[in-house]
């Protein structure tokens, strides 16, 4: 089974920027979308963003809509988030995700089957 595993987060301060990476232990060809969510503490998981490997289209939640992009590298089979202008209410644990579900939306965490460990994001004021 493939594992995903998030690396690139940390504390940082509000307006600085952070890129989260999410790479998959090994190659794979049956994904339909990658994305992110978050989780913040008394909060329910959260969509980010996602990214669709048949065409490369992005989905963005509208509270990070131009600050945040999401990309990936095919070949190594890893996503990347770039954030900038980051916030205190972006402070949440992240989460990668990837389905192997063809006939998914893309946005909500029951399309997703395989998930990362997290990686916290901590954006001080």
């Amino acid at each position: 089974q493939v594992q995903l595993i998030e690396t690139g987060g940390g504390l940082v301060q509000t307006g600085d920027s952070l890129r989260l990476s999410c790479a998959a232990s090994r190659r794979t060809f049956t994904w339909s979308f990658m994305a992110w969510f978050r989780q913040a503490p008394g909060k329910e998981r959260e969509f980010v963003a996602s990214i669709k490997r048949s065409d490369d289209n992005t989905y963005y939640a509208d509270s990070v809509k131009g600050r945040f992009i999401i990309s990936r590298d095919d070949f190594k089979t890893t996503m990347y988030l770039q954030m900038i202008s980051l916030k205190p209410e972006d402070t949440a644990v992240y989460y990668c995700s990837m389905s192997l579900r063809p006939w998914v939306t893309g946005l909500n965490s029951t399309d997703f089957d395989l998930w990362g460990q997290g990686t916290q994001v901590t954006v001080s004021s």
